[in-house]
């Protein structure tokens, strides 16, 4: 401490010096000794730098007045309250001062200290916050000296900004003094009392805010001058766009004044007016409604507003147009053709209020389309630079929002007046506007056009097919324009590949001669990034000129060289940008594939580059990739003398900790195994097979399927080139897979590559090898089971429950292969051991393998398989059981005539069966629906089956009704037309389980896949859904799970039914008094509330909306909802946090507009504790519960201007002020962005 204290004296003392270096340099080390954390001063000391700081703010020299005023920020936090007022109470009073530089360097100090107070609300801030405040009201409230005004303003608007909440008391005062200064002679003042007026409406109270309002609309309504008009306008703007929630409920008086004021002929107050109505239209969504209409109006009109322009002779003349781009060569983006014209502002606000209304009114797109769109075309026109850059953006505002119509709904395209179409009749409208203007002189408009353009494309490929010719001059312009700018090329390259991956390669053949130059002069370009956009553009053109999917006549041969050369210079280069190196292999790749056979003598250059580049590790991605595609070539380019070298640098990828590598090496091996592989000498063949092999065992396991379904698939092509391979695997490879095979996570891909193996292996007639030995291996751990320990502990199986799926379809796939000779006494092995075999796992697995034999072959022709399959039906075993009624199924499939009437027949007369026995007559009905041919077998047994189930769709067992829903709806799929109005006339039952069953059955209905029911279920679901209003609470609950079903499959099905749907949906989101009931379950209560399940299936379904029909839902009432939901159940909770996380995304000025009232449910969650003598779960529950809270917080935190809530800060500094909860936060906010899994789509049950 004393040898900080003599430090500091020294200082001072130097301070003092009449030499301005010797004051500077002890300034400047003053501040390095204040910056750093470790230092304390005592009091005396703490007195003399304040003191001396002061007084150095009035030193002659200006450079050591701003370092005096630079210490005083990290001062403030390392003194006492006291000094830092004593600072301010200084500061305050040179800021009054009649020496201009003092008053100057004095606020500079003020918005120094103002910064380094600490943002949470301490006493030391609150202190010099009202200490300040009443100073600067003072000085605002003062007349006399203008530059003091400002300044005080300004420090003025940074204190609201920062503390505005602890102001409270000020608020009257400050606003009392602001008002005045609205009408002042200086603009400069009233625009500063405008800034300060809007960060005092984000805190101050609502009756102060009503004041503010009412002073502002009386002083409108007497419109005194039309300066002063302007300006108030401009407030409310302002107020608009700081704290647009509490404008809304003033807006049926603010409107009608600010339409009138549009009528006045001046052109600052139109902008005004309109720039008003942009900031409502972001900030009142709900409000502004009504008169969204009034204002689209308004801006049609005034966006055409050009008094002092005659479009006109522009429209008859393209010769002057060129002229007239010579006159404003020289002018910058900022300048304007006429200084007194005033109307671009007019014009530019209107556009910029369009865009607004077309980016937040998803559901006018109809409206937008037949009114808006034409208009914004013909203003492609406009005259000014700046002004047709927000009018290009309008436009493409639009697009955006077409963009998800077309992916959300593809009937779309379907609908006679979709706005697709509607936009589909106005591309030749577009392209007329926009062409002329890719010659323009401008850079600013030509990028505009092509994002336009390139818009347009991704919302329609291929619409500008038939405007090809008239766009290739524009383009081929940028490229050879000297005066476009490096940017203006990258942009022009980027639509071209835009425009030929999004079209057919013929409507560019015509164009081909003149497009080829201007690309390969590009991909020679010094500028890195225009060369890299040139081989991406390089790559797409090949595939344009020689398509290899399509039959094509096109004569490419002229183009090849100079794409070949100008490739290969940029592949021969080592000291290029990353970037370029890698698309100047992959466009090489694509050159080779698509026109190698016209490049025979250029590969023995070309390829050796790719064996450079494949030993590379930056590069060697990008190259294994490009050797794909030119080894999957239907030229079948000549690649084996590369193979000798390639095949091990390939093969040692596969040891490589790198996922990506590996699996496209795998895809490069197979390809090339399957392509060269019987090309290849036999010593060559078997070198390369021998280095392939010896590096697949570690990549087959459970934890990565996709690697092993990879592997599996270089092994069956391995088999197929060389036999003889494969009396290696019997000790690395097949192990593996022999363990694989006994994973719990084996399935789909991976298991269909296992069974194509499994048969390739056989084909291959390997010693040891065989059929009878590889079923051997599959079966070993069923029958000998202590020799494995796959199985959980507490199971009474030897393995998994997906083990014996996995290994019952490999077992039948060989069995059914060789069912003519040995496989028939395998079949009765089988039969055999489910009969005798006293243990379930050999059951089980029988049952599984005779199940999926039957499916393929009919295997029953003695009767004994049935007899089995009907008698495992008895097991003591669930999994035994549920095998056998899956045997039954798929048998009956081999032979419907003889089993489907037996199984109907038992699902009649044996009650106890008849839960196994549907779920077997589900199999049958799914296998038989797999094609035209499988539908005409079950065809004549529809009508039987539909009347057995019926008979069981009032089952007590709502399992059992649920399998006889699926049926049902399974059934209905294969004959749709008289099917549905059955399934529909059932709705009326008096029977409250048909109901509920009838209800399932239409959700298995819908699927995420075009059907041919769609078009009838458009007609009928509103009928189905009616049940949501049904007395039953379980037909209710049923109905809405259908719902979320629709909702998330296809939505088109259910959009234009949520007017009716969504108040009753609403409905059942709330809690019911009458459905809660205690039970006593020995000396204690418990609590059942039976409408839980009603309400979470509610709360999902809102969930889905928001992802499928979030333009037909009114975002405020979804809120409220949403708002009770935070204080439901623990399930409901966790749901409306996923809500809320998805909201922030979606609407976030909406729920910008309620955080203060969603931040009190979610703070009570996150401060809530456990009592101390609960059960683990209670923990756990309330933790999850805190972690997703602070998840919505974390959300709501990033909408823009969300952290200007009172409340939310206030909430910010009591997480910040525990340990535990800043830890949470911490850990959250670092996981947003790397777990995006709040953002996914729910499953649909």
């Amino acid at each position: 401490m004393a040898s900080v204290s003599y430090h500091i004296a020294n200082l001072l003392e130097k301070m003092t010096s009449s030499d301005k270096d010797f004051r500077f340099m002890a300034t400047n080390d003053l501040m390095a000794e204040l910056q750093k954390d470790s230092i304390k001063l005592d009091d005396e000391s703490e007195r003399k730098v304040v003191k001396m700081l002061l007084k150095l703010l009035e030193d002659k020299n200006g450079e050591v007045q701003n370092l005096a005023v630079k210490c005083l920020g990290p001062l403030v936090n390392k003194v006492k309250e006291f000094q830092v007022e004593t600072i301010v109470d200084t500061l305050c009073t040179n800021m009054i001062s009649d020496k201009e530089q003092l008053r100057d360097i004095s606020s500079i100090g003020l918005k120094t200290v103002i910064s380094e107070l600490p943002p949470a609300p301490t006493l030391l801030a609150t202190s010099i916050c009202k200490k300040i405040t009443g100073r600067l009201t003072a000085a605002i409230a003062k007349q006399e000296d203008v530059s003091v005004q400002l300044e005080a303003l300004d420090i003025l608007g940074d204190l609201l900004s920062r503390f505005g909440g602890l102001l409270i008391n000020f608020h009257p005062s400050i606003q009392h003094a602001l008002l005045p200064q609205l009408s002042s002679a200086r603009l400069a003042v009233r625009k500063r009392s405008i800034i300060a007026l809007g960060y005092l409406v984000m805190s101050c109270n609502n009756s102060l805010f009503i004041d503010l309002i009412e002073f502002l609309l009386t002083e409108l309504s007497k419109n005194s001058s039309t300066s002063t008009t302007r300006t108030y306008i401009q407030c409310i703007g302002a107020i608009s766009r700081q704290a647009g929630h509490r404008v809304g409920e003033h807006l049926d008086k603010i409107i009608p004044l600010i339409v009138k004021f549009c009528r006045i002929e001046d052109d600052e107050l139109r902008e005004y007016c309109i720039q008003a109505f942009e900031s409502f239209v972001r900030r009142c969504p709900k409000e502004i409604s009504g008169y969204i209409n009034s204002i689209v109006d308004i801006c049609l009109e005034y966006i055409c507003y050009d008094p002092n322009y005659n479009y006109d002779e522009e429209d008859d003349d393209e010769g002057m147009e060129a002229n007239g781009d010579d006159d404003d060569e020289g002018e910058s983006d900022d300048e304007y053709s006429d200084d007194d014209d005033m109307s671009w502002k007019v014009r530019r606000a209107s556009a910029k209020c369009l865009d607004a209304i077309i980016s937040t009114r998803h559901e006018m797109l109809m409206d937008f389309y037949r009114t808006v769109s034409p208009a914004i075309i013909a203003r492609f026109k406009e005259r000014e630079e700046n002004v047709k850059a927000d009018i290009f953006h309008a436009y493409i505002s639009l697009l955006r929002q077409t963009r998800p119509t077309v992916s959300a709904d593809p009937d779309a395209m379907e609908q006679g007046e979709g706005p697709v179409n509607l936009l589909q009749v106005q591309i030749p409208s577009i392209v007329r506007a926009v062409h002329k203007q890719l010659r323009e002189k401008s850079i600013k408009t030509r990028q505009g056009c092509f994002s336009l353009l390139t818009e347009l494309i991704q919302v329609l490929p291929g619409a500008l097919a038939d405007h090809i010719s008239v766009l290739i001059p524009g383009i081929i312009f940028s490229l050879g324009d000297k005066n476009s700018s490096s940017n203006m090329k990258i942009d022009t390259l980027a639509f071209l590949n835009c425009l030929l991956s999004n079209h057919q390669p013929f409507v560019f053949h015509p164009h081909v001669p003149i497009i080829v130059k201007p690309i390969v002069s590009a991909v020679g370009d010094q500028f890195y990034k225009i060369t890299s956009e040139a081989l991406l553009v390089t790559q797409q053109l090949v595939k344009v000129i020689r398509p290899l999917d399509v039959v094509c006549s096109f004569d490419f041969t002229p183009y090849v060289q100079a794409l070949y050369q100008s490739t290969l210079f940029r592949l021969r280069a080592a000291d290029i940008d990353q970037e370029v190196k890698e698309r100047a292999i992959a466009c090489m790749g694509q050159i080779i594939s698509n026109l190698g056979d016209s490049l025979q003598s250029e590969l023995s250059t070309c390829l050796p580059i790719f064996l450079e580049r494949l030993r590379n590790e930056i590069t060697r991605l990008t190259t294994v990739k490009s050797l794909t595609l030119i080894a999957a070539s239907p030229l079948k380019i000549d690649l084996r003398p590369v193979l000798g070298e390639a095949i091990p640098i390939l093969a040692s990828f596969l040891r490589k900790n790198h996922r990506a590598l590996k699996l496209s090496t795998l895809t490069c091996l197979d390809v090339l195994v399957r392509n060269y592989g019987a090309m290849m000498t036999d010593i060559v063949k078997e070198a390369m097979i021998s280095d392939i092999m010896k590096e697949l065992p570690p990549l087959i396991n459970e934890t990565d399927l996709h690697i092993s379904q990879l592997t599996m698939n270089l092994l069956t092509s391995l088999s197929q080139i060389d036999r003889a391979s494969m009396n290696h695997i019997q000790t690395g490879i097949l192990p593996q897979i022999m363990e694989l095979i006994r994973s719990p996570l084996l399935q789909g891909g991976a298991l269909n590559s296992m069974l194509e193996f499994f048969q390739a292996l056989v084909a291959t007639a390997t010693p040891r090898l065989g059929f009878k030995e590889l079923l051997e291996m599959m079966t070993k751990p069923i029958y000998e089971p202590q020799q494995f320990s796959s199985s959980p502990s507490h199971s009474s199986l030897a393995l998994h429950k997906q083990a014996f799926y996995s290994i019952s379809r490999c077992f039948a796939v060989l069995t059914v292969g060789q069912i003519s000779g040995a496989g028939q006494a395998i079949v009765e092995k089988l039969i055999y051991d489910v009969k005798k075999s006293g243990q379930d796992s050999i059951k089980l697995f029988g049952l599984l393998t005779l199940g999926e034999i039957g499916k393929k072959v009919d295997i029953d022709s003695s009767g004994e398989l049935l007899k089995v399959i009907v008698g495992s039906f008895s097991s003591h075993n669930e999994e035994v059981k549920s095998a056998a009624s899956y045997a039954l199924g798929n048998v009956s499939v081999g032979n419907l005539p003889k089993y489907l009437p037996f199984v109907l027949n038992e699902i009649e007369t044996q009650p106890k069966r008849q839960y196994l026995l549907l779920h077997s007559l589900k199999e049958i009905i799914s296998c038989e629906s797999v094609s035209a041919s499988t539908i005409s077998h079950i065809q004549p047994y529809i009508e039987n089956i539909w009347t057995i189930l019926f008979h069981h769709a009032e089952c007590a067992e709502e399992g059992t009704r649920n399998v006889v829903a699926e049926c049902l709806g399974k059934l209905t799929l294969l004959a749709p037309i008289e099917l549905l109005p059955k399934l529909k006339e059932n709705l009326s039952s008096p029977s409250a389980l048909t109901r509920s069953t009838v209800v399932t059955a239409v959700k298995f209905t819908i699927s995420d896949q075009p059907q041919a029911i769609d078009s009838l279920l458009r007609g009928s679901i509103g009928d189905f859904l009616h049940t949501i209003q049904d007395p039953d609470l379980n037909v209710r609950r049923v109905a809405l799970v259908a719902f979320n079903s629709a909702a998330h499959n296809k939505p088109s099905l259910i959009r234009d039914l949520l007017n009716k749907i969504l108040p009753h949906l609403y409905e059942e989101t709330k809690v019911r008094k009458e459905l809660i009931r205690e039970v006593e379950m020995g000396p204690f209560k418990h609590t059942v509330d039976d409408g839980l399940d009603i309400r979470k299936a509610a709360f999902e379904c809102m969930y889905t909306l928001l992802d499928s029909c979030l333009d037909r839902i009114d975002i405020f009432d979804f809120l409220n909802h949403v708002e009770d939901g935070l204080k439901d159940h623990y399930d409901i909770k966790m749901l409306t946090y996923l809500m809320l996380v998805r909201l922030s995304h979606l609407c976030p000025s909406a729920v910008l507009q309620r955080v203060d009232r969603l931040l009190d449910p979610l703070r009570s969650t996150c401060t809530t504790k456990v009592k101390a003598n609960s059960v683990k779960q209670e923990f756990e529950k309330q933790e999850e519960l805190k972690r997703s809270a602070m998840r919505a917080v974390a959300s709501l935190l990033a909408i823009p201007d969300a952290d200007k809530s009172p409340l939310m800060n206030e909430f910010m500094s009591q997480i910040k002020s525990n340990v535990e909860l800043s830890a949470l936060f911490e850990s959250i906010q670092k996981d947003v962005a790397s777990t995006p899994s709040e953002t996914s789509l729910m499953d649909t049950h």
